[in-house]
């Protein structure tokens, strides 16, 4: 009896040793035009053993890097696809940063990151302050929202800070109830009678009566 620990080592077991042997049978044929038909071949066959690759956009492109890899990168063929080398794919992948948005943060949404962003570009001035208010107005809104809590603005100014690497701070203002943004924005929704309930009610209360006429 023979034992798997005595066979030739495989370089891909998910593929088995069928695919193995006719990768070394492929590597063996000494006309090309052979080899490029057969590994043609060897690449649908191990489409059919592994369908789950199909949902992938770029899975015959792996299909024959596999065949490579299968090859111990020593198979003369014409491939659709540029030619791994071992380095290439030994080559560890660049180390990938944690996101931002974590813990407390995640509910923020990358959009208010992204405003973070332009408010640092910015130069000094009122332009940058509106804007700086602006986000932290924002922020306060997705936290009592997402939490359905009301939260102290010395908490959103931390925040924010965070978020930042303290290069934003709005720890000048008592609260955000006292920045220009705030009561522009509160001002023109009470001062709009489109904005506000009552009003909508009561025009739609009359034009139900008049249409009753």
């Amino acid at each position: 009896m023979e034992y798997n620990t005595s066979k030739t080592h495989l370089e891909m077991p998910e593929y088995g040793r069928i695919i193995q042997q006719l990768v070394e049978r492929c590597k063996e044929l000494e006309d090309r035009d052979e080899r490029n038909e057969m590994a043609v071949a060897i690449v649908d066959f191990m489409g059919q053993r592994n369908p789950q690759l199909r949902d992938e956009s770029n899975y015959k492109h792996k299909l024959w890097d596999h065949l490579f890899i299968l090859s111990k990168y020593d198979l003369d063929v014409d491939s659709p696809y540029h030619i791994p080398t071992q380095e290439e794919l030994k080559v560890k992948p660049k180390r990938m940063e944690y996101p931002k948005l974590q813990g407390d943060f995640k509910f923020y949404g990358k959009s208010i990151l992204q405003l973070i962003d332009k408010a640092i570009e910015l130069e000094a001035g009122d332009e940058k302050d509106a804007l700086i208010q602006v986000i932290a107005n924002n922020m306060k809104k997705s936290y009592n929202v997402y939490n359905k809590e009301h939260v102290q603005d010395e908490v959103i100014f931390r925040h924010l800070k965070d978020l930042s690497e303290n290069r934003l701070d709005l720890t000048i203002l008592d609260s955000l109830e006292k920045s220009k943004i705030y009561y522009a924005t509160n001002r023109t929704n009470k001062s709009n009678p489109r904005n506000n309930p009552k009003t909508q009610n009561t025009r739609k209360n009359f034009q139900n009566n008049k249409n009753r006429k």
